[in-house]
């Protein structure tokens, strides 16, 4: 994939607004099928903004993420040490935080609750989950400049390791940061499925035994290559979908249909990759499509607004949307912090 020539455009901004616009978009419609969307909402087309804006725990967790890098990026060189402790600190106070009652999942809650313990995190840890709360809150790391691969790849897979275990949910994870990166440094969007899979293959038998210690011995898999293997295979498949899908989808299907309803990972991250795809320079359309899902709607639409902010940069939304997005002060001083 060619990158290129980056652009002073305000991705890391772009990114964390269009991730809680499209939550707050699909927080009314998570749960929904589409034509009980249509019936509340009108045209998917011209799908408004609710007001006010409030947004789920996808964005709340996704701004305890990034609170917690940046914690760990203050203390010195980014690593599974420095990075653990700030992120599991986070998570905890967004578990005991008054705010935190807009449905959480349930593998979040009871990661969550188990890591306020001084067990390790990886006794914490949900390894039979896969839910998209892996991968719905990673898009910070993509966003963080001058990380090597290996601590983008091994923070995307320790902070999903946290509360969702599974192979697939780390995998998921480390595509979705690896997908924003790309966008936010100047790659093209036609481009992206192609490397996501050749990435996906690259690192199909890396274990990252510095950032994820002994998870692999929770699970049922001979070896830690067949642990991760696993997880990537099933992102692979779902890539395939989506490359399927492009060349023939109709904007006015529901993606859901092409490569599922996105309550797990892997499809959490095809479907919200579909909807930006379908739109790549139309980012409002990309989010009104994403939230009129009959699926995880809210991850979905969060995961698209990710990537075509991080493709489009801040000037992608409308101002009326990104003044009064719930949160709007914190999501702004995170993306100052990481705009280049």
């Amino acid at each position: 994939m060619i990158l290129a020539r980056t652009i002073t455009k305000q991705a890391a901004t772009g990114s964390l607004l269009g991730l809680a616009l499209g939550d707050a978009l699909g927080f009314p419609t998570e749960f929904n099928d589409v034509p009980s969307i249509l019936a509340k909402c009108g045209p998917w087309r011209e799908m408004p903004l609710p007001k006010p804006a409030f947004v789920t725990d996808d964005t709340q967790m996704t701004l305890a993420f990034a609170r917690g890098i940046r914690t760990a990026m203050d203390r010195g060189v980014l690593g599974p040490v420095r990075l653990e402790g700030p992120v599991r600190e986070e998570f905890v106070r967004w578990y005991h935080s008054p705010d935190n009652n807009r449905a959480p999942g349930r593998t979040c809650m009871t990661a969550c609750m188990l890591l306020d313990s001084d067990r390790p995190w990886q006794r914490a840890s949900q390894v039979h989950s896969k839910g998209c709360g892996a991968n719905m809150r990673v898009a910070p790391i993509g966003l963080v400049p001058g990380l090597s691969d290996e601590q983008r790849g091994g923070a995307a897979q320790l902070q999903a390791a946290l509360t969702h275990g599974h192979p697939t949910a780390l995998a998921a994870s480390d595509l979705t940061a690896r997908a924003v990166y790309l966008l936010a440094r100047g790659g093209e969007p036609h481009g992206l499925v192609g490397h996501l899979r050749s990435y996906a293959y690259e690192n199909r038998d890396r274990y990252y035994h510095r950032w994820l210690g002994d998870l692999w011995t929770l699970s049922h898999d001979p070896t830690p290559e067949a642990f991760i293997a696993r997880g990537w295979d099933e992102c692979l498949e779902v890539l395939e979908r989506v490359q399927r899908a492009l060349p023939g989808q109709s904007p006015e299907t529901d993606p859901c249909l092409a490569t599922g309803d996105g309550w797990i990972a892997e499809e959490a991250l095809a479907t919200g990759l579909l909807c930006f795809l379908l739109f790549p320079e139309d980012p409002v359309t990309a989010l009104r499509r994403a939230a009129c899902t009959r699926g995880d709607s809210d991850s979905i639409a969060c995961l698209a607004g990710a990537f075509a902010g991080a493709h489009l940069g801040a000037g992608a939304w409308p101002k009326e949307w990104t003044e009064r997005i719930e949160y709007r002060s914190d999501l702004m001083s995170l993306g100052a912090l990481w705009d280049s």
